[in-house]
């Protein structure tokens, strides 16, 4: 994926503002980042914890998960290896058809659903499979059938599980998620090289204890715990992607401390960094 600042930037929007990816990617984290675009998520096996401004949910195989958009989020799965959905549809793209689009704020966990809404939500999920299917057909009008499904399947979400927004002065939380985009937007840019608390906190002019506070209650970690987090998921891919030693795979992503960067990346993927390579070359 394209990332600006863990501002992703979704690179294979088609001209109608859809994009669909079937994705099979190994299990694991992939750290708090935001996109314009909204997101349909839905895993194909497995289970995954998705975070969305400081809420977890839980995801089974085979059911829906909306992220709207400019939603700070992240997700973990759990399986070695995870086969997913992933829709990102641009509102922009979508006014077209439904020009009052961006004053709809769509709501859609399975959490949340109520009774009433459930026949509709396992249409939507009914839908998806549909899609999925198509794709493994491979029709020469698959394009055309795809993306007229994933326009069902939003029509939907905005009749059944939409709220209607009127503009409003911007609340405190509102103001919350706009800083830790503007953190978040940092740290992509900066992970690599030495970060501190001195350098994100004045970022927002705060002090540094007020920042630490601000940054665990809206995101349920500490900024530091984050930044490693990032730095971890960079470091798993480029063991995956390059041939690099570990060793300077780790000070490319801003590590230091070998041991510390051991025992964090353990923690955080239940295996070595030299289990990774080694899975990956097959022996």
């Amino acid at each position: 994926m394209e990332i600006e600042t863990q501002h992703e930037i979704i690179s294979k929007l088609q001209p109608t503002g859809i994009s669909i990816a079937y994705e099979t990617t190994p299990g694991g984290y992939f750290p708090l980042h935001w996109h314009e675009e909204l997101e349909i998520l839905y895993p194909l096996n497995g289970t995954a914890d998705i975070m969305i401004e400081g809420r977890s949910f839980h995801l089974l195989k085979k059911h829906m998960l909306v992220v709207e958009s400019c939603k700070v989020h992240s997700t973990y799965t759990y399986d070695e290896v995870s086969m997913f959905v992933c829709i990102h549809i641009s509102k922009k793209h979508m006014r077209q058809y439904f020009p009052e689009i961006d004053s709809y704020q769509i709501r859609c966990t399975p959490e949340d659903t109520a009774d009433e809404q459930f026949p509709v939500y396992r249409a939507a999920c009914e839908l998806l499979e549909a899609l999925t299917r198509l794709y493994m057909e491979e029709p020469p009008t698959y394009r055309m059938e795809a993306e007229g499904l994933v326009l069902q399947i939003l029509s939907r979400l905005i009749r059944f599980f939409s709220v209607r927004q009127t503009p409003s002065a911007p609340t405190e939380n509102s103001l919350a998620m706009e800083r830790i985009r503007d953190v978040i937007t940092y740290v992509e840019e900066h992970f690599r090289e030495p970060v501190s608390l001195d350098d994100v906190s004045g970022l927002l002019g705060l002090g540094k204890e007020y920042f630490c506070r601000f940054f665990k209650k809206n995101m349920g970690m500490t900024f530091l715990n984050y930044l490693s987090e990032v730095r971890l998921a960079h470091t798993y891919d480029d063991l995956l992607n390059t041939n690099a030693p570990i060793s300077e795979v780790m000070e490319a992503n801003g590590f230091t401390n070998q041991k510390l960067f051991n025992s964090s990346f353990k923690s955080l993927y239940g295996c070595t960094p030299s289990a990774v390579r080694k899975e990956r070359s097959g022996f």
